[in-house]
């Protein structure tokens, strides 16, 4: 029994010292492993802080790209806009431009029309003229003087180049001043009767007062005032001239073509 007890004490000490050695034979070899485990957790851990801290980073990148994108295009839009502002600008600089040229085009014509006119004013010869005469001290036209601008106007009627000097008149009764004026309002009695009863262009009519300059009769007795008291109505034209250089031109190039 003793010897059986004493056996049994020995294997369990046997085992208990074998398992303790295994045990840290164990502990031993782990330790090893669990260090290296222990330090890619921490790597993993710290690679994950990277890789969050690199995707902040990203996204702070990619929104500052965004906002720089979103710049680039409000500028280029602000430009376009400009752009297409400075081309309306452009285009209206340009149809005035054109709105100039044609007004400049116009003014030549008309620069033309005049120098034409100026070139051949000795073509206007006198084609007709009417004295008129009037009362002392008055300036109303007579039955008489009516019928005779009425005929003048008549004979008009088919020209188309020529104008009308109206002169007004007066005898040496009075004062030079109140002549000057008396003889104005003839003048623009007869110019207010042509305009209105024959609708004679007001453009073509120059008046003028003389008053008592240029008599024709230098007596001062009742018959030279009566003569002196006139408006003289000259009509110029231009008309016979214009179709005498026409036929001219007709018939020299008649002349050229039978030659």
């Amino acid at each position: 029994m003793k010897a059986f007890l004493a056996t049994t004490c020995i294997v369990t000490g046997a085992l208990l010292a074998g398992g303790c050695a295994t045990k840290k034979y164990v502990q031993q070899t782990t330790a090893p492993i669990q260090a290296k485990v222990d330090q890619v957790g921490q790597q993993t851990t710290q690679n994950g802080q990277q890789i969050q801290e690199t995707r902040n980073d990203l996204k702070q990148v990619d929104d500052k790209a965004q906002s720089g994108i979103s710049a680039a295009q409000e500028r280029a839009s602000t430009a376009d806009q400009h752009a297409g502002d400075a081309m309306n600008k452009a285009n209206t600089a340009d149809q005035t431009a054109t709105q100039a040229d044609q007004k400049a085009d116009k003014n030549a014509q008309g620069l033309d029309s005049l120098r034409q006119v100026v070139a051949n004013i000795d073509d206007y010869k006198m084609q007709t003229t009417v004295t008129v005469p009037f009362k002392f001290d008055r300036y109303n036209l007579t039955d008489d003087a009516k019928q005779d601008l009425d005929k003048l106007a008549d004979d008009l009627k088919a020209d188309k180049r020529f104008f009308i000097a109206v002169e007004g008149y007066t005898d040496k009764t009075g004062s030079k001043a109140y002549n000057e004026a008396l003889s104005r309002r003839r003048a623009d009695t007869v110019v207010q009767y042509l305009v209105a009863q024959h609708d004679i262009p007001i453009y073509r009519i120059h008046m003028i007062g003389l008053g008592e300059d240029k008599p024709v009769d230098d007596g001062r007795g009742r018959e030279a005032n009566a003569k002196n008291r006139r408006v003289e109505v000259k009509v110029f034209s231009a008309d016979q001239v214009t179709a005498s250089l026409s036929s001219d031109s007709a018939a020299s190039a008649d002349r050229t073509v039978v030659h």
